[in-house]
């Protein structure tokens, strides 16, 4: 499951995740990541907000807030064998196939998202994209 928080939308984010375990591909850590260092070098909060922010993820990753879920070979080999096959409107980066296929290996039914392409191309990996948001 991936959640975006822009604008307004963090107060429903935060609600439908606490109701439930936080499943995300392995590949979203590094996101997270990336994103708190792009807030940083964007302007949007200073350094100690990022320690802050960076402090805060680990203790959380560390207390089993979220579920993080492999990167296996079936996940490459689901998002290879999807990929092709999609029409030329789906606009789908690497990091979103692999979200979506690693939800598809891994039984999900759901993704939940605010990007309107993973969840487009959500029902090609048999997932159902809903916009929290």
């Amino acid at each position: 499951m991936r959640l975006h928080t822009r604008g307004g939308g963090w107060q429903k984010v935060r609600s439908l995740a606490a109701t439930d375990t936080i499943a995300c591909c392995l590949h979203g850590w590094a996101e997270a990541v990336a994103a708190f260092h792009r807030k940083f070098r964007e302007g949007s909060i200073q350094l100690k907000e990022l320690g802050n922010l960076l402090a805060q993820f680990e203790t959380d990753c560390k207390a089993g807030a979220f579920n993080w879920l492999p990167l296996s070979p079936a996940v490459i080999e689901r998002l290879v064998s999807v990929c092709p096959s999609l029409p030329a409107g789906i606009h789908l980066r690497a990091a979103d196939a692999m979200h979506l296929s690693c939800a598809a290996e891994n039984a999900f039914k759901m993704i939940h998202s605010n990007d309107v392409h993973l969840l487009a191309a959500s029902t090609y990996f048999g997932l159902k994209g809903l916009n929290v948001i």
